[in-house]
C-alpha cells in the first residue's frame, strides 16, 4: 500500500530520495494524481506554517521545497494526463541589477508545489522581459524580488513597464529583505509577501484563489 504518510513527512524532512521514490510507487499502485498532489501541497503548507511560527528557518525550508519540486516533476506527466492543469501561470525574477537568487527560487518553488506554472527569469531582469514573458506565457501574476535597497527601485520600473503595456490583467507581486508593504504600495505593486510562505497565499488571494483551507 502506497505510503502518502511517509511521502508528507518526506516532503516536511527535505528528504528527496523517499520523496521520489514514495511517489513512483503511489503512481505504480495507481492512486489518484490529483491525490497524490493534494498530499504535497498539504505538506508544504505546513512546512510554510512551520516556517513562519520561527519553528524552521529558510534552509529547512528550501530543502522541503527541493524534495516537493523534485517529486512533482515526476507526477507532473500524469497530472498531464488526468487533464489537471496549473490554476494560472506566473512569471518570477530578481529585479535587473540584483544578481540574488535563493529567495526568489525558493518563492517559484513554493508556487509550483500550490500547482501555479512558474516561468523562473532568473536574476538580473530587465523591466521588458518581464513583460515579454508575461505577454508569451498569458502570464497573471509576475513576481519581483530584490534583496538590495539599490536594485528595489528597479520594482518600480518593472511596474511602470507593465501598465505601459497595458497588461491589465496582470497582477504584480513583489518581495525580498529590504521590501515592506509601504513601499509595494508606493510603486503601484499589487501585491507583496514578507516571505516565501506568504507568498502562496498572496499569490492566490490576488487572482482570486484564495486558499481557506490555509
Amino acid at each position: 500500500m502506497a505510503d502518502l504518510d511517509g511521502l508528507a513527512a518526506a516532503i516536511e524532512a527535505g528528504d528527496r530520495g523517499s520523496a521520489t521514490g514514495l511517489t513512483r510507487e503511489a503512481l505504480d499502485e495507481g492512486l489518484d494524481p490529483k491525490g497524490i498532489l493534494a498530499v504535497m501541497t498539504a505538506s508544504m503548507r505546513r512546512v510554510g506554517d512551520r516556517f513562519q511560527r520561527n519553528e524552521i528557518y529558510i534552509p529547512e525550508m528550501l530543502i522541503a521545497a527541493r524534495a516537493m519540486k523534485e517529486a512533482t516533476v515526476i507526477l507532473e506527466p500524469h497530472l498531464s494526463k488526468a487533464g489537471v492543469r496549473p490554476a494560472f501561470t506566473a512569471v518570477i525574477g530578481t529585479v535587473q541589477g540584483d544578481l540574488h537568487d535563493i529567495g526568489k527560487s525558493l518563492v517559484g518553488m513554493m508556487w509550483k508545489g500550490a500547482a501555479i506554472e512558474v516561468i523562473d527569469l532568473g536574476t538580473n531582469v530587465a523591466p521588458e522581459r518581464f513583460v515579454a514573458a508575461a505577454r508569451e506565457h498569458d502570464a497573471r501574476v509576475i513576481g519581483l524580488s530584490a534583496l538590495l535597497t539599490t536594485t528595489m527601485v528597479g520594482m518600480r520600473d518593472v511596474v511602470a513597464a507593465v501598465r505601459a503595456a497595458d497588461l491589465v490583467d496582470v497582477k504584480v507581486i513583489v518581495g525580498g529583505a529590504p521590501v515592506t508593504a509601504e513601499f509595494a504600495s508606493q510603486i503601484g505593486a499589487d501585491g507583496y509577501a514578507p516571505d516565501a510562505a506568504a507568498a502562496v497565499e498572496a499569490v492566490k488571494a490576488l487572482v482570486g484563489l484564495a486558499d481557506s483551507a490555509g
